[in-house]
């Protein structure tokens, strides 16, 4: 076969090429791919249609020997050689050469772009690779801004766009509000609500919002590549409320202009609409146990802060009573001589109890950065799916079938001014006319619902390339605790040691 490699061995560099380009150990190449990869070493142009004419299988594809091959043969070509499958007999027992294709990032990004472009009903990302397309941070500007009503701005950056903008909350409310008019069937994630005169708690609490809010959009494909997005992550003018509602909010939605929506009705496979309502109910259970986890883990947190001060309390009263300096006479100990030495230990031990105090307050911060956020950040995503889900069935489906009988109600109009004839045969044009115009409607809405229930299917995919945050947050969970109850256990052990320099009662140390 054209694509067979008979002799050398195989160098590393041709099992990375292949691992990029087919990360799923896939079995044929698309030629596209290959082409690619070839136009990357530089070659002319007779030269790379040589090599693909020596590897050419007339099937579309190559094999994974074939793409190996291909890489032989450019390599030979950029040290000068001829294209000749005949050259490479001569490496037997010899590693085969390396061409040179530059850096190999970019085939990845090409690999997996036409990956997604052939197969348009998988979406095709990893966790890893949404996780990719951006990490973003918001922070708040110290100084409030405003004469008289004093409001918040936040620091917003993008390291995809290696930008920093200000942004105010109203911003975000006008961004997300562009999202849902330029993507109506898509996930967008619930923002924070918003208060007159918030204490500091609640504006971290919304700086915390506004983070899951961000990363959820940027890791969105659809998102990530859209105008809005980079112009809410890089405008840097006055008034960016406005202005994003001037630039967008009257633009055509994602149905109007997707490449996609023609075919959007051979992209819908037949069981979509069943599967779509077992997803639906799946993802509300998923939703609602994963409230129900968070809402134990928020519980965790509040209690391990308690404790963290009740063990700071309990180290100042030991501290208190070990520092000081009054005297006990003999009048009130008579002959028991236990006291001064307690309270001479008391203000050491006191110090385990401070440390103690600390660990509990440290293990709560980490629990809820590392462990409840990611699981906000979960929540989130699954309350913006059945956000989605609501705006399909009250909107799409509820004007289909509000089409549907307009469209019945015209023709019984038709039906009854037939029947009358005579006078009535101007209306009944009229409605014939009233007719075409409303079919035109009703199948434009047709392929609206097929590109909505498309879209549908990539949101639900999204949401389980997304449950991979549950896995991380248990992970955290685990590692959290057992690393918390290592360091408490190393203090409890520390304080029995100094305990021990207490006067015992009896040798078996009884109350």
């Amino acid at each position: 076969m054209a694509d067979e490699l008979t002799a050398g061995s195989v160098p590393p560099y041709y099992r990375e090429v292949y691992d990029i380009v087919c990360p799923n150990q896939e079995s044929k190449i698309d030629r596209d791919v290959i082409v690619k990869i070839l136009m990357k070493s530089s070659l002319p142009k007779q030269t790379l249609s040589e090599i693909w004419n020596a590897v050419d299988t007339k099937q579309g594809y190559l094999t994974r020997n074939g793409l190996y091959k291909a890489l032989a043969l450019t390599a030979l070509a950029q040290q000068g050689k001829p294209v000749n499958d005949k050259l490479l007999d001569g490496f037997a027992g010899q590693e085969l050469p390396k061409p040179s294709l530059g850096d190999l990032a970019d085939l990845r990004v090409l690999s997996t772009q036409i990956r997604r472009e052939r197969v348009p009903n998988l979406l095709n990302y990893s966790f890893e690779q949404l996780r990719e397309l951006d990490s973003v941070s918001v922070n708040l500007v110290p100084e409030k801004k405003g004469l008289l009503l004093k409001h918040v701005e936040y620091e917003v950056k993008s390291a995809f766009y290696k930008s920093s903008v200000s942004r105010r909350y109203n911003d975000f409310i006008a961004f997300s509000d562009a999202l849902v008019v330029r993507f109506p069937y898509r996930m967008v994630p619930p923002l924070p609500p918003k208060k007159i005169g918030a204490n500091k708690e609640f504006l971290e609490s919304r700086r915390k919002a506004l983070i899951r809010f961000l990363t959820l959009v940027v890791r969105h494909p659809t998102f990530h590549e859209s105008e809005v997005t980079r112009f809410f992550l890089t405008f840097s003018g006055s008034d960016m409320t406005t202005k994003i509602k001037q630039q967008f909010c009257n633009l055509p939605d994602e149905f109007v202009t997707s490449p996609l929506a023609g075919q959007s009705k051979d992209l819908v496979p037949m069981d979509t609409q069943v599967q779509f309502g077992n997803s639906k109910v799946q993802i509300n259970r998923l939703f609602n146990s994963i409230s129900n986890i968070k809402d134990i883990l928020d519980q965790d947190v509040r209690r391990k802060m308690e404790t963290a001060k009740g063990m700071l309390a309990f180290a100042r009263e030991l501290n208190s009573m070990g520092s000081d300096s009054q005297p006990v006479s003999a009048w009130a100990m008579g002959q028991n001589e236990f006291w001064p030495k307690i309270k001479d230990n008391l203000s050491v031990i006191s110090t385990e109890f401070s440390t103690l105090s600390e660990k509990h307050a440290k293990q709560s911060k980490f629990s809820l950065d590392a462990v409840v956020e990611r699981l906000a950040l979960q929540l989130d995503l699954l309350q913006a799916y059945k956000d989605l889900c609501e705006r399909h069935e009250k909107g799409v489906l509820r004007d289909h079938q509000s089409a549907l009988n307009k469209m019945a109600n015209i023709k019984k109009k038709k039906m009854t001014a037939t029947i009358k004839g005579g006078e009535h045969v101007g209306e009944v044009e009229q409605l014939s006319s009233r007719i075409i115009e409303q079919e035109s409607q009703i199948m434009t809405m047709e392929n609206r619902n097929y590109f909505s229930l498309h879209c549908l299917q990539m949101e639900t995919q999204l949401v389980y390339a997304n449950i991979q945050i549950l896995a991380d947050v248990m992970q955290a969970l685990a590692q959290c605790e057992l690393k918390g109850h290592e360091e408490l256990l190393e203090v409890w052990r520390d304080t029995v040691e100094k305990t021990k320099k207490l006067p015992a009662c009896n040798a078996n140390n009884s109350t």
